[in-house]
């Protein structure tokens, strides 16, 4: 009970205070004081954002320190950073557009001269793979019998 009515005192007081307009009646000093905290306010809001930027730096290279030894350790390759997915799905839906999505090895009449690394080393795995299958399909094939 008692801490109701302290709420509500401090609640009226804490009302009156609000209601005093700051912007209306000040004088050219205070408003030159004002502008002048103002700055100093984004001023440090400046440098606490350098200083969360420069830590976090440190940390990744803490982290990269860190993967580097476990790369060395189990003697991995660092993964390059690999170009955007976007371009390489724009490339192979535009090539299977061309040729109606049945035959991928061709570029629809475009050549070869349009391809690089990457389409090679696709084309190779999917040329592995589809050997695969036939191998499996064939092996299969051998050893059913359909009736």
């Amino acid at each position: 009970m008692a801490a109701f009515i302290a709420k509500q005192m401090m609640g009226n007081q804490l009302s009156a205070v609000k209601e005093i307009s700051v912007g209306d009646n000040l004088s050219a000093e205070e408003k030159e004081r004002l502008a002048q905290l103002e700055q100093e306010r984004l001023e440090a809001l400046k440098e606490q954002e350098d200083r969360r930027k420069e830590k976090h730096r440190k940390m990744e290279e803490e982290r990269e320190k860190i993967r580097k030894g476990i790369r060395d350790k189990y003697q991995i390759k660092k993964k390059e950073n690999q170009p955007s997915m976007d371009k390489g799905d724009d490339q192979l839906m535009n090539r299977q557009s061309i040729d109606g999505g049945n035959n991928m090895m061709t570029d629809g009449g475009g050549g070869a001269s349009g391809q690089n690394d990457d389409d090679d080393e696709f084309t190779k795995l999917r040329n592995t793979i589809e050997q695969r299958i036939n191998d499996i399909r064939t092996t299969i094939e051998s050893r059913c019998l359909i009736i």
